[in-house]
């Protein structure tokens, strides 16, 4: 397994949960899980999950989608330990920017009561002090969809890995190789610290640096990298805030809101080509369309980070591919690596067997 972030991680965890012995292997495993220096989207990421407010009924995005919302709950359980405690946080809130995006909503909700999907009407606000972003249009609320604290999901896994006796190696790989003639461990990994390991079969979970790894080996599946910032805002309210009535997320033309302790709240996040993050991008972000509601245009940026997501170039995201036999992808996540990770872990599992 090449790649420890959240898709690296959690097909592993899976992986060894089916009696597979796996190696997981990235030099992000010596690093602190943290948001000091993120570097991978999954530490820099929100956590969201955004499932069933999907838009599309059918094709593999939404098969996906579905299929990693009704893992997650057992997965959280089964990772979830007294020292690093996991909860799905739920509700989400979409709002609606025009009476068109407002009746499309209307819709899916009544096609999907059964997943929790319901409409609110327009001006719903339950927090008049500090209120939500514009309603004029109403929106959806899914009571299934929500947030995994990124981080907190990170250590949780780190301990699972260990429980299940998860080989970690702290070193980048510097090349593949495909052995002629050889049946068993026909993959040798070259590590940049001299030594090879051998293999039946590779996961590579590489996200930006999956065609660096298969090139050499006669492929091409360009992943591009996107940018995103986030933002952690402190409130400047007389009155503590704690938040006990807002959902767990809100989402309002593309920039999602989250809760996150007395007076906090998380913003985020941008969506810029390239390796560094522009300012400008950060502001236009914050200002929400030039109709930010006051207490979020009066807030103070307390922290702020930024995350790098692949995209596949001239295909859908995410990559889930058997290359031949013994070689596979699963990366190019895009902004839904968390939520896709049990689907994806899954479907990694169901081609070892195959």
């Amino acid at each position: 397994m090449i790649g420890a972030g959240v898709i690296g991680s959690t097909t592993a965890w899976h992986l060894a949960g089916l009696g597979h012995q796996v190696i997981l292997i990235d030099p992000i495993l010596s690093k602190p899980i943290n948001r000091s220096n993120p570097i991978s989207g999954s530490q820099a990421s929100l956590g969201i999950l955004m499932g069933y407010v999907f838009r599309n009924s059918q094709g593999r995005s939404w098969q996906l989608r579905k299929r990693s919302m009704e893992l997650w709950p057992h997965w959280i359980t089964a990772l979830s330990t007294p020292e690093q405690p996991l909860s799905l946080q739920t509700p989400l809130i979409q709002l609606a920017r025009s009476n068109a995006e407002s009746e499309k909503m209307k819709k899916l909700c009544s096609l999907r009561t059964n997943l929790g999907l319901n409409f609110l009407s327009s001006n719903s606000d339950f927090y008049p002090d500090n209120s939500w972003p514009s309603t004029k249009y109403g929106g959806l609320i899914s009571n299934k969809d929500g947030r995994v604290n990124p981080i907190s999901l990170l250590k949780a896994l780190q301990i699972g890995l260990k429980k299940r006796k998860v080989k970690q190696i702290k070193q980048q790989v510097s090349k593949l190789i495909k052995r002629q003639s050889i049946t068993n461990n026909q993959w040798q990994i070259h590590l940049d610290g001299g030594e090879t390991i051998s293999q039946d079969t590779i996961i590579i979970c590489a996200s930006i640096g999956t065609n660096r790894l298969i090139e050499p080996l006669g492929y091409s599946r360009k992943i591009t990298p996107v940018l995103g910032q986030v933002i952690q805002l402190i409130i400047n309210n007389k009155k503590d805030q704690n938040w006990e009535t807002w959902p767990a997320a809100i989402s309002y033309n593309g920039i999602n809101l989250i809760p996150y302790g007395t007076n906090q709240i998380l913003m985020g996040a941008t969506l810029e080509p390239g390796l560094e993050p522009d300012p400008l991008q950060l502001k236009t972000m914050q200002m929400m369309g030039n109709n930010p509601p006051e207490w979020i245009r009066e807030a103070l940026i307390v922290k702020q980070w930024y995350g790098l997501r692949g995209r596949p170039v001239d295909r859908g995201a995410p990559i889930l591919e058997q290359l031949e036999q013994g070689l596979i992808l699963a990366s190019g996540h895009y902004r839904n690596g968390i939520l896709l990770a049990p689907a994806t872990a899954e479907w990694v599992g169901n081609q070892l067997i195959q």
